[in-house]
């Protein structure tokens, strides 16, 4: 008897706790280009994830109660080798849930030089937010895109490279907006220039060339236009992996068409600090996120 009490609580409480996280793939019929993987995905160090072929959405929707009606596609760093899918993902994903905005974490698959892929499924994750908004208590006016150091290429790469739907697709998917609202970019990886890029970024995304035509496609500061979003940039001085002139390229860029923009670079953090607790100046960049969300009108 007292087994059967103790199985109806621990069934309970993980209904409370997890009834409104879900996760969904992005290609349910299977995706149009392919990263020609035929390994399984691996997970080590905790919760990073390498060798990705199947792209799915985690999402955390918070409670009615405080809901803005924002929404945050968050997508993991790792080189576009792996996916940091703790800290850079699932981790923010919580804190802004808990602050009344959908966090939706996206594992993308890794592109093992097949350059369309990870972007790919980005577009058509922001695709599916807004098919779903109504349902998940979201504006899709209100629909952002943020990245930490490769993710925050990815989504940059989507906040410059973008349409508003595909209106005579087939598909109902494609006939909804993959352009960011907004922008979140912690220590952003921007440019695929040999003097100022991650090289270790550009050869897993594009392959070993040195072919600036095919580089230069994915060297995002060259493709800000006034129809970019805005961006609210993260990054620490002394980041010695991704340099901080990788922002302040693709932030002055913005300048030139008035978009709205905010730069944090803090003395201290390197790269990858993600939302963890390193008691350091820039552990409080969520808090100045939100502001900035309050500032440009979206919550």
């Amino acid at each position: 008897m007292k087994k059967s009490i103790v199985s109806v609580l621990v069934t309970f409480t993980f209904f409370v706790s997890y009834s409104q996280d879900f996760s969904l793939k992005v290609w349910p019929d299977g995706p149009q280009n392919s990263n020609g993987l035929e390994r399984p995905e691996e997970k080590y160090e905790g919760v990073r994830v390498r060798y990705v072929s199947e792209a799915e959405m985690y999402v955390y929707l918070p409670e009615k109660s405080i809901n803005t009606e924002a929404a945050v596609l968050i997508c993991p760093g790792g080189g576009y080798v792996i996916e940091a899918m703790d800290h850079e993902g699932y981790d923010i994903a919580e804190w802004l849930k808990g602050k009344g905005i959908a966090g939706i974490v996206l594992k993308y698959r890794l592109p093992y030089g097949h350059d369309s892929v990870p972007s790919s499924d980005a577009r058509q994750a922001m695709r599916l937010i807004r098919q779903h908004a109504s349902e998940w208590g979201i504006n899709p006016e209100k629909v952002g895109i943020a990245g930490s150091s490769a993710g925050g290429h990815l989504a940059s790469t989507v906040g410059t490279r973008f349409d508003y739907g595909l209106k005579i697709s087939d598909n109902p998917t494609e006939k909804y907006s993959c352009r960011p609202d907004f922008m979140l970019l912690l220590y952003p990886v921007i440019s695929f220039k040999e003097d100022v890029g991650h090289m270790g970024s550009r050869i897993n995304l594009i392959g070993e060339t040195n072919d600036w035509n095919k580089a230069k496609m994915y060297s995002n500061e060259l493709f800000v236009t006034k129809e970019t979003p805005p961006a609210f940039f993260v990054l620490a001085d002394n980041d010695k992996s991704v340099i901080p002139l990788n922002s302040i390229s693709f932030y002055l860029e913005m300048k030139k068409y008035g978009i709205p923009a905010e730069m944090h670079i803090f003395q201290e953090g390197g790269h990858g600090f993600g939302i963890r607790k390193n008691n350091i100046p820039a552990d409080n960049w969520p808090n100045l996120f939100y502001d900035w969300l309050k500032a440009i009108k979206i919550i």
